[in-house]
C-alpha cells in the first residue's frame, strides 16, 4: 500500500509518498480501506515539528472507510463495517491501523467522504459550542475565519442553539460562504473590534496571534475566550491580569482529545454531529480533494489559506 510519513520536519516538501507492507492488525485494532482523509492544521503542526513527534511516522490524524480485517480481541466491529475516526496517526495511507475503541460507526445514511470531512472538525464545533462554552439562545458568538472548514461548522452549529453569530473572514468570496453556512454578521479582521466592542458572550478563535487581543477586547464581561488554534502564529504568553482589567474574562485552550477521552462522549458526540447530517441540519462543505500522492500541495493550499471548506485526501 501506499502512505504519506515525514522523516524530518520542515515545508509541504517534507511529505513523503511511500510504499508500505499492507498493515495487520494486532490485539483490539483493525485495518481499513481509507475512502477519504481529512487534512487539518493538526497535520501542518505534525509536519512543521510545531507539535514533535518521533521520527519517521505516519501522518494524518482523520479519515473513513471500510474495515478489511480485525484483529484478536475485537467484538464490536465485523469486516465490511464502514467506521470514521479522529486523532488517530497514519490516517493519509490507503490502508490504516485504527483501535477498534477509537472506531466510529457510519450510519447509511451518510457517505464515507462526507464521514472523514466531519470527525475531526464536527466534534470539535460540538464541543465547543455544548461544552466549553454551552451556547444558549440570546447568545452572541465570534467565530473567527468564517469562511474555513471549522468556521462553517461552528456558525451552524451556533445557530442550531440560537445565537447570533458575527464572523470574520478576509474577503468579500470568503463573506459569501460564511453568510451561506449562517452568519448573521460577517466583518473584516481590521474593523472588529470596533463594531463588537464589548458585545460577544464567547469568541472561538482558531485564528490565534493575529485575532486574540482583539478577541478580548470584544468580549462583555465575564465573556469566554476559546482558543482552539493557531493559524496565524502562536499566542505570546499572557499577564492573567488582562482578564480581571477586561471585566474577568474566562480564557481556555481546549483540544480534542480531552473532551471525547472515554469512548461513551466519544459515540456521542460523533453520533450528534451524523445526526445532523443526516437530516440536513448540518451541511459539510467539502471544498477540494486531491490525490493522496498530493498531500504536498494539499498542506500548502491550506496553510496560505487559499481555500475555504475541508480538504480531502483521497487514496
Amino acid at each position: 500500500m501506499h502512505a504519506i510519513i515525514v522523516s524530518a520536519p520542515g515545508g509541504p516538501e517534507v511529505l513523503e509518498y511511500v510504499e508500505r507492507p499492507d498493515p495487520v492488525p494486532g490485539e483490539g485494532e483493525i485495518v481499513v480501506d481509507v475512502a477519504a482523509s481529512g487534512v487539518n492544521f493538526i497535520d501542518v503542526y505534525h509536519r512543521s515539528g510545531a507539535y514533535p513527534l518521533d521520527l519517521p511516522t505516519p501522518i494524518g490524524s482523520e479519515g473513513a472507510g471500510a474495515v478489511s480485517a480485525v484483529g484478536p480481541g475485537v467484538r464490536d466491529v465485523a469486516v465490511g463495517d464502514t467506521v470514521a475516526w479522529a486523532n488517530v496517526l497514519g490516517s493519509y495511507a490507503e490502508k490504516a491501523v485504527i483501535p477498534a475503541a477509537r472506531a466510529v460507526p457510519v450510519p447509511d445514511g451518510v457517505p464515507a467522504d462526507v464521514a472523514a470531512a466531519a470527525m475531526l472538525q464536527g466534534m470539535t464545533a460540538h464541543y465547543l459550542t455544548h461544552s466549553t462554552h454551552e451556547v444558549r439562545e440570546g447568545d452572541e458568538v465570534l467565530v473567527h475565519a468564517g469562511a474555513g472548514g471549522m468556521g462553517q461548522l461552528l456558525i451552524q452549529l451556533a445557530k442550531l442553539r440560537g445565537a447570533t453569530v458575527h464572523a470574520t473572514v478576509s474577503t468579500a468570496e470568503k463573506e459569501k460562504q460564511a453568510r451561506a453556512a449562517g452568519a448573521d454578521d460577517v466583518l473584516r479582521y481590521d474593523d472588529f473590534v470596533e463594531a463588537l466592542r464589548g458585545r460577544i458572550d464567547v469568541v472561538y478563535d482558531g485564528v490565534g496571534a493575529a485575532t486574540f487581543d482583539g478577541g478580548l477586547e470584544v468580549l462583555r464581561p465575564r465573556g469566554l475566550m476559546a482558543l482552539y488554534g493557531a493559524a496565524s502564529g502562536p499566542v505570546p504568553p499572557l499577564d492573567p491580569q488582562i482578564l480581571n482589567k477586561r471585566g474577568s474574562l474566562f480564557l481556555t485552550r481546549p483540544t480534542l482529545v480531552h473532551y471525547i477521552a472515554e469512548r461513551e462522549e466519544l459515540l456521542r458526540r460523533a453520533s450528534d454531529v451524523f445526526g445532523w447530517i443526516a437530516s440536513g441540519r448540518l451541511a459539510i462543505n467539502v471544498s477540494r480533494r486531491y490525490p493522496l500522492a498530493e498531500a504536498g500541495r494539499a498542506h500548502e493550499d491550506l496553510a496560505a489559506r487559499r481555500t475555504t471548506g475541508k480538504l480531502l485526501l483521497v487514496p
